[in-house]
């Protein structure tokens, strides 16, 4: 889909839904804010809510923590653009100000290795929403796509239950399929897959079969779609690539478990510097170099015309786009104790 006029009437409709993209990536550098501004992309090309990381794998907890203090801070000094967003009414009026939601994601359980449960609270209330399990490698709660998997650990059970007390989504990319199916069968609440892709379109670790497609829709989640090329469907440009993946899991389960997670990192030089200094976390360089052509947030709107090119009505692109994820956080949130964002 190349056609610029097709590709105008589509970014003209999200103009008229919630688009909300589930995961994103800014660089891992606290206190430097220099790739902050770099978000306005999104609101550029009609995105109302975007979920960014405050840290993944590898990671400790204090370098998550100190993430999320050095995002808090920039987002309460550029509040009339932006708005950390705790709540679906937070969402609805940061829509209705023109500003751009932002919530947190963590990546990976690692950083409670130690067993303080009680930091499950507290990064709900300072902006987390969804956590996964483990992040390519095991960790103490569960086995990572890239490692001999053990399944989910009685340590993960009780972080999983506190998820569900506090109302913090549970996400299980990059998570190995032994403990997801483990993480499925224990789930009292939607499970959510924030950005992996459909095996079937493309042979890769971090990619998910169909019954655990299947199983999540199950559980009522919704998987989201990521726009790298190497986990995508070969020779498609990553618009279209989205599209068809996004298609392939409406087929097999239908609309109401599609979203978009694009997993977009704004800075690919740092990108780059990771996947060569953490070998054990991204155990095959030639595995990941595709990692580093991807969909960017301006590509939602040809993602929205490829969709449309398909046969998909305006209501269903409306579920894919950001409906679908305002269900599931509904249905898991709970109101925060502590999601203020005052500039000091």
């Amino acid at each position: 889909m190349t056609d610029p006029a097709a590709i105008a009437e589509a970014r003209a409709m999200l103009d008229t839904m919630l688009v909300w993209d589930n995961h994103a990536c800014l660089p891992m550098r606290p206190e430097d804010d220099s790739f902050m501004p770099e978000l306005e992309r999104f609101r550029t090309a009609g995105a109302d809510v975007v979920s960014v990381n405050i840290g993944f794998g590898p990671y400790p907890l204090l370098h998550h923590l100190r993430m999320a203090a050095s995002f808090r801070r920039w987002i309460a000094l550029h509040a009339d653009r932006y708005q950390l967003v705790g709540s679906l009414e937070d969402i609805a009026a940061a829509r209705a100000a023109g500003r751009l939601g932002i919530f947190f994601d963590v990546e990976g359980m690692a950083p409670l290795d130690e067993g303080d449960h009680g930091m499950v609270g507290l990064l709900y209330d300072i902006g987390v929403r969804w956590m996964l399990v483990a992040y390519n490698r095991n960790n103490a709660a569960g086995g990572g796509c890239h490692d001999d998997d053990p399944g989910l650990t009685q340590y993960g059970r009780e972080l999983l239950a506190e998820m569900k007390r506090v109302g913090m989504l549970v996400c299980c990319s990059h998570t190995g399929h032994r403990t997801v199916r483990a993480v499925f069968e224990a789930a009292e609440n939607p499970v959510i897959f924030s950005h992996s892709n459909p095996l079937a379109l493309a042979q890769h670790a971090r990619n998910i079969p169909d019954d655990l497609i299947r199983a999540c829709a199950a559980t009522g989640g919704v998987i989201g779609i990521n726009g790298i090329s190497f986990f995508l469907r070969p020779n498609a440009s990553p618009a279209q690539g989205v599209a068809h993946a996004i298609d392939h899991v409406v087929q097999l389960v239908g609309i109401d478990h599609a979203g978009i997670g694009l997993d977009y990192v704004f800075d690919q030089v740092e990108l780059a510097q990771e996947l060569e200094s953490k070998r054990h976390t991204f155990p095959d360089p030639e595995a990941y170099a595709g990692l580093l052509t991807m969909a960017a947030p301006e590509d939602l709107p040809a993602i929205a015309a490829e969709l449309t090119a398909l046969g998909y009505a305006r209501e269903d692109i409306a579920k894919v786009f950001g409906g679908n994820w305002q269900r599931v956080a509904g249905q898991v949130w709970k109101a925060p104790s502590n999601l203020q964002t005052q500039a000091t």
